[in-house]
């Protein structure tokens, strides 16, 4: 079927997205094709607002300002940071409302057979807040993937240099998954539990 320019381009930029065919983008577009205009509209500046969101600047989670919500609460404990690979996995945590202290996103995970991309992981930053005497504890929350343990070894060898205890999250996680998919349950019991790293 032939659609307009626009209905085509709009269906391009959705099929674009993590997770989204041609035909889920086409459905998309469709329902919102149908919305009464008030809707479209505060679709469309929702989005057009979005470029304004960027890093912030200590643990590099979503942000309007300068410091994300988590990082310019004063009520936080500063003395604990939880590293998670993603800020999808920081909204997961935030709903379980187990945890009180300070996030760090790495921006990713090792990748088994790649050399290169540990370059491209937040790995010097959270290296410089383990220097700061305020930091007592950090959780190393990466998912219980391979990639994911990888990762948490490899952080686990650097930060030992460092006066910080290093746990993990407990294996209340199934092996593979991810954060981000848990259950607040089984995040909160992984966060309470987790264990030390030798």
């Amino acid at each position: 079927m032939h659609y307009p320019k626009t209905f085509q381009s709009l269906i391009a930029h959705f099929s674009a997205l993590p997770s989204v065919g041609p035909k889920m983008a086409e459905r998309i577009v469709l329902y919102l094709f149908k919305q009464d205009e008030s809707k479209l509209i505060g679709f469309a500046e929702s989005l057009e607002t979005l470029h304004h969101l960027k890093s912030c600047s200590c643990c590099f989670h979503i942000a309007e300002n300068d410091l994300c919500a988590v990082c310019s609460d004063p009520k936080r404990d500063r003395s604990l940071v939880c590293v998670v690979e993603e800020p999808l996995d920081v909204i997961a945590i935030e709903r379980t409302g187990s945890y009180n202290g300070l996030y760090h996103v790495l921006g990713g995970v090792l990748e088994s057979g790649r050399d290169d991309n540990s370059q491209n992981l937040r790995i010097p930053e959270l290296l410089n807040r383990a220097e700061d005497p305020v930091v007592k504890e950090i959780i190393l929350a990466t998912n219980p993937t391979t990639e994911g343990d990888m990762t948490a070894l490899y952080l686990r060898k650097k930060l030992s240099d460092f006066p910080v205890k290093t746990t993990r999250i407990a294996r209340g996680l199934a092996t593979g998954g991810d954060i981000e998919y848990a259950d607040e349950l089984t995040l909160s019991s992984s966060l309470t539990n987790r264990k030390e790293m030798a």
